[in-house]
């Protein structure tokens, strides 16, 4: 059985943001193989984030993969992979909203070289160095003296 549909996420906060404006677009199917329910599906939205090391808004496309196994009653209590129906149902658009939820960024980043903010100024790194003066690391402070007399 193939299934898509819809989610909302723009009530859900992620560190004092509400970054899912759009849609989550959630398509998948359950398939019975030799008794065995297995579900899998995907959600994917454009996410409005902002960098935690610059600050820097932009957009990105986030898909979040997620598959289980469905059953009646668990015999093994300690497996994660497998999820209850209730009364030979279950509910997929909570079941998304989870894993979608689960699966975001704890750290969001525009770019992997992302160089972030300088401690001092403030300027952004990405656009060039800045002009701080670089301050010696206090345990060198005699062997910098040392440097300074030549």
């Amino acid at each position: 059985m193939d299934f898509q549909f819809e989610l909302d996420l723009s009530d859900v906060e992620f560190s004092g943001r509400y970054p899912l404006c759009n849609k989550v677009a959630v398509s998948g199917f359950v398939r019975n193989s030799a008794d065995v329910l297995d579900l899998t599906m995907s959600a994917r939205t454009t996410v409005d984030a902002m960098c935690d090391r610059c600050g820097k808004e932009f957009s990105q496309e986030k898909e979040i993969p997620y598959g289980c196994m469905l059953a009646e009653e668990l015999q093994n209590e300690d497996n994660d992979e497998i999820v209850l129906l209730e009364n030979g149902e279950i509910d997929l658009g909570d079941l998304a909203r989870t894993a979608f939820i689960l699966g975001m960024d704890t750290k969001t980043l525009c770019s992997e070289d992302c160089k972030g903010l300088c401690p001092r100024c403030g300027a952004d790194l990405n656009l060039g160095p800045c002009s701080c003066k670089k301050e010696a690391d206090p345990r060198l402070a005699v062997l910098a003296k040392l440097l300074e007399n030549k």
